[in-house]
């Protein structure tokens, strides 16, 4: 995919995670071919802490709530195990990145909580059916965001330039966009909305970049967020056309909804 991120209303879209009334928290950031139309380099710093804390982590109801309605507004308004989540900052920073990564730039979810207002914006589109009329995230979704929200994951809490690909259409990228970030770091694939989260990546053969997750120098994963499960050449399909790993093995099952990062 190509996707364009505005840099600067990312930063701010961050840094306004948990803050009151800060309608800038998300703002705008299925599959196989699809032309590319925009650039897929993005800014990410989620963190592992809402990654495995979340009111949308512990709390099982909300997250059945969640994925079991449509991503709207109104949908989000009428559940009150999602709005009672939405308490916590670690879960609106978790929304924060379930939004970006599902719904495509120029739609967002507004959530009026407590007489302050949230924005979550969309950004990359992987799953846009989802913010539709009577919307699920079915399996298929939550794997691609699984995907998307662990690529987007900093050790440091900072962001750094990365390209993200794989067989969606929202991830296509074009030449100009390979050029800008030819260095293969990791693919990661998994399932963040299980009741026992499935957290996977494998490094790019001879890479070190994966320690922008993981920590540390990247070569020794121990202690990883994610499970590391080895290089990708011994656990994916062969290499796609733009570079990216299909198909990884992890935990015994073989997921299509893969992401691969590419960086500058």
């Amino acid at each position: 995919m190509q996707f364009r991120f505005k840099l600067a209303i990312s930063f701010l879209g961050l840094w306004c995670i948990g803050l009151p009334a800060c309608v800038g928290e998300a703002e705008p950031l299925e599959e196989d071919g699809g032309t590319a139309a925009q650039e897929v380099f993005t800014r990410n710093a989620f963190t592992k802490t809402a990654l495995v804390d979340s009111a949308f982590v512990t709390d099982r109801p909300a997250t059945e709530a969640l994925t079991g309605n449509p991503l709207t507004s109104d949908a989000i308004a009428g559940s009150s195990d999602v709005m009672n989540a939405l308490r916590d900052p670690l879960a609106r920073e978790f929304l924060t990145y379930v939004a970006s990564c599902a719904l495509p730039a120029g739609e967002s979810v507004e959530v009026s909580l407590d007489g302050e207002t949230y924005v979550f914006g969309g950004s990359i589109g992987l799953s846009p059916e989802w913010g539709r009329a009577h919307g699920k995230c079915n399996a298929h979704c939550q794997g691609w965001l699984s995907a998307c929200m662990l690529a987007r994951l900093n050790h440091l809490g900072e962001s750094v330039p990365i390209s993200m690909r794989g067989k969606n259409k929202a991830l296509d990228s074009d030449q100009a966009e390979r050029e800008r970030f030819p260095n293969r770091e990791a693919a990661y694939f998994g399932d963040l909305f299980a009741p026992e989260q499935r957290r996977f990546a494998c490094k790019s053969p001879g890479s070190t970049l994966i320690s922008r997750v993981c920590g540390g120098t990247g070569v020794d994963t121990q202690g990883c967020i994610v499970d590391v499960v080895g290089d990708c050449d011994d656990v994916c399909g062969a290499p796609t056309s733009d570079g990216s790993f299909p198909n990884c093995v992890g935990g015994g099952h073989t997921t299509p909804t893969t992401v691969t990062i590419f960086r500058e």
